[in-house]
């Protein structure tokens, strides 16, 4: 770490620049709101998911993968926020803020290759269901899943490392909710011409060659399915799809704006930002609970079972003298 970072020890956390102080509480709660339903709607799932024996397969593997990034992803990028509006707390610490920044784009960068796994999983399903069951087992999606997690932190650690030996000698002030790699080196006293190209290009690699495959897997599912004419196959995709949906098309939104330079205000392009992070994180559990019918059938038998608990206790009758 250079000499240069000696004058600025803390950053603050803006936020929106353009929000009235008045709002302050209402978007501390809102954020919190967020966190709590985001935290416990995952929790349940990976509760579900390792209770239940038979959501043990490879498809639940990948769910209860995004559901651990999930919460992994709000846990680091809300508390801050959430804390700034609610106590006024804006300062970060140099360290700190090179960490939250590692871990929002290491959950970022994990969910688009647990996307990848997602595709590939429906794709060998469909495409070849009859050696499914040959490549695609529990052990191969733990692997595979590993290799995701281990991975990921490869180029969020290469933007992280070039941040720590960048020079900040003048402006404090992170016009964002948390710390990312662009905000904060926007900061910097050095040309970060280099730095900027590097962060875009890492970020198209791992956002859009898992895309690609994405989109390659379900062109060829399509195909399959309009060969055997068996549309009611297509529509195991949907969940899937949904979520794959809420991952992308707001990135594709922002990285496309960013690009063409449109003239929007930083509150939007924060507000946007912060929808294309949360919105998936917040509904997943949900959409998973209403479109895969394994995990509606689970719930509803952990229901039935606790109303049938709370019918059959057992009545304590007082001991006759």
């Amino acid at each position: 770490i250079t000499s240069y970072q000696e004058a600025i020890s803390e950053f603050v956390i803006v936020g929106f620049p353009g929000l009235h102080p008045s709002l302050y509480q209402l978007v501390a709660w809102f954020f919190f709101f967020i966190y709590v339903i985001t935290v416990v709607g995952n929790f349940l799932l990976v509760v579900l998911f390792a209770l239940e024996r038979s959501l043990q397969k490879p498809m639940y593997i990948i769910m209860l993968s995004l559901a651990l990034s999930d919460i992994g992803f709000c846990t680091v990028a809300l508390p801050k926020v959430i804390a700034r509006y609610w106590w006024d707390d804006a300062g970060i610490s140099f360290y700190t803020c090179l960490i939250q920044k590692q871990f929002i784009h290491y959950f970022g960068a994990l969910t688009s290759l647990i996307m990848l796994s997602m595709a590939m999983d429906k794709y060998l399903a469909i495409c070849y269901p009859l050696r499914y069951n040959e490549l695609m087992t529990n052990r191969t999606m733990s692997l595979l899943t590993a290799l995701s997690w281990m991975s990921a932190m490869i180029s969020p650690a290469i933007t992280t490392i070039q941040s720590s030996q960048m020079p900040f000698c003048g402006p404090n002030r992170i016009i964002h909710c948390y710390c990312d790699t662009t905000s904060l080196n926007q900061l910097s006293c050095a040309d970060i011409s280099s730095q900027s190209r590097l962060s875009f290009s890492l970020a198209m690699v791992v956002l859009f060659l898992p895309f690609g495959f994405i989109v390659f897997s379900y062109v060829n599912i399509i195909v399959t399915v309009m060969r055997m004419s068996q549309w009611k196959t297509f529509s195991t995709c949907s969940s899937q799809l949904c979520i794959i949906s809420l991952y992308y098309v707001p990135r594709c939104c922002v990285y496309t704006s960013s690009v063409i330079n449109f003239s929007i205000s930083q509150d939007f392009v924060i507000g946007l930002t912060l929808l294309k992070s949360l919105l998936p994180p917040l509904l997943n559990p949900f959409i998973y609970c209403i479109r895969t019918k394994e995990i509606k059938a689970s719930l509803a038998k952990w229901v039935y079972r606790g109303q049938s608990n709370a019918h059959h206790k057992p009545s304590v009758h007082p001991i006759a003298c």
